[in-house]
């Protein structure tokens, strides 16, 4: 007689997953293959998960990190949702390349920002992490030594900003709802004169998936997170878990990574996934946990999401 499986209850997010951005990229690149054939050369990531960029490999899409990697041959090339430094499309136009620009429109947003800030005279302090894509890409739109880069509370006690500038500050659309405020705070101390951005800067998606995992986690004593370790979300989302009650937060790329003894002893779990992350790839999580578990499922949603980006035109098959 098979032992009765112990059972548990599982908690998933909502939102979770693809937001609107994420999925305007993909189906850029898609419509691109579809309209033009393999190869379509795509310059980075085109969204940090790797599950989306294998699919995308297998029907032709060719990723690189530089133009330089890229022939001379004509075929579209796509730059990916984080966004690009000026240099980058400028050299493509340098080149001839027809290029798709896929950079997420609230990305577009802090980019188009930044430039008026600058021609307003004002410093920019970017809050964000360096050497994330679109730090890159954002710092990129102003000439070198328009924006400082501030990368969490510490920083923000000890920046020099230029002497006597006007000041305001951006931010990366994928950090830390809590830790953006701290920092913020801390930049307000310091510098009472420094003007309020316009808008927010961190995207509703960031915002509503971090209000989600906290409502999760406030109930769960395990919450696993479905990203990759290099998509800036999914380890804020991890880390928000930890500070919003979970007893354990982990993040795994797909069910397959998941070893369900994580759960043992637990009496319920949460799951949630990054912005880039597919919903199938949750499904596998779920159904790892059922090899293990009798499961019930129970969807925790905190906002519902309707937004979606057009895509850009494109050029018609030649």
């Amino acid at each position: 007689m098979t032992a009765e499986k112990p059972r548990l209850h599982v908690l998933l997010a909502g939102p979770r997953g693809f937001c609107a951005g994420v999925d305007r990229a993909i189906r850029i690149v898609e419509e691109a293959l579809k309209r033009h054939g393999a190869p379509v050369y795509v310059r980075h990531e085109i969204v940090h998960n790797r599950f989306v960029v294998e699919a995308l490999e297998r029907q032709g899409a060719v990723f690189v990190e530089e133009l330089s990697e890229i022939p001379d041959d004509g075929r579209p090339v796509v730059f990916s949702a984080h966004g690009v430094p000026k240099t980058v499309p400028a050299e493509a136009a340098r080149r001839q390349m027809y290029f798709l620009d896929a950079t997420c429109p609230l990305v577009s947003k802090v980019h188009r920002a930044a430039e008026q800030d600058h021609a307003r005279g004002r410093h920019l302090l970017l809050i964000g992490h360096a050497g994330h894509p679109e730090v890159v890409g954002t710092m990129g739109q102003l000439p070198e030594g328009a924006m400082t880069l501030v990368e969490d509370a510490e920083a923000a006690r000890r920046v020099a900003p230029p002497p006597g500038a006007a000041l305001t500050y951006t931010t990366q659309t994928t950090l830390s709802v809590d830790d953006t405020a701290e920092i913020v705070a801390i930049l307000r101390e310091r510098f009472p004169g420094i003007a309020e951005p316009a808008k927010e800067s961190i995207c509703y998606a960031t915002t509503n998936r971090q209000a989600a995992v906290k409502a999760v986690a406030a109930r769960s004593e395990l919450v696993i997170v479905v990203g990759a370790p290099n998509s800036s979300n999914s380890v804020r989302l991890r880390e928000v878990a930890e500070r919003a009650g979970a007893q354990r937060a982990i993040m795994v790329q797909r069910g397959a990574e998941l070893d369900p003894a994580f759960a043992d002893g637990c009496a319920t779990v949460g799951i949630t996934a990054g912005a880039s992350a597919p919903e199938v790839l949750v499904r596998e999580v779920v159904d790892r946990l059922r090899e293990r578990f009798e499961i019930t499922v129970e969807e925790v949603t905190v906002a519902v999401e309707d937004v979606v980006f057009r895509t850009p035109p494109m050029r018609a098959v030649a």
